[in-house]
């Protein structure tokens, strides 16, 4: 079942946004910003049709989950990213790993996605645990 989050500017493309795309490009604007962004701040970023009341669904969400920090700011709130984008994509490559029972073939599969530049800083960090 899709949401008013999902289909938020579908409806002028044609298309759908892949789930947690609207969450992403929400913290990547937050990410973007020079310090804490209020909801108003966050739609005047991302200004490809989102409604106001989405991307406050979405701050809302990303806060319940833990991702932001949310403070007062006059009569709105004002969010700021808890972690940084790498922090983050790594929590979620280890949660990804961890519903898995595969995980040596998981890890496997993702190292055979690599670049040569990637499979060599892959391989210089692994190194560097030694």
């Amino acid at each position: 079942m899709s949401s008013p989050q999902d289909d938020a500017g579908a409806a002028e493309s044609g298309t759908r946004r892949p789930a947690g795309a609207l969450e992403a490009e929400v913290m990547a604007a937050l990410w973007g910003g020079d310090g804490p962004m209020t909801a108003a701040d966050v739609h005047r970023q991302l200004g490809d049709g989102l409604a106001y009341k989405t991307v406050l669904t979405v701050l809302g969400r990303l806060h319940a989950k833990g991702l932001v920090d949310r403070e007062p700011a006059g009569r709105a709130h004002a969010y700021t990213p808890k972690r940084g984008p790498a922090e983050l994509a790594a929590e979620q490559m280890n949660a990804a790993l961890r519903r898995t029972g595969l995980r040596t073939e998981a890890l496997q599969h993702f190292v055979d996605t690599l670049d040569a530049d990637e499979q060599a800083a892959l391989r210089a960090l692994l190194d560097s645990r030694d």
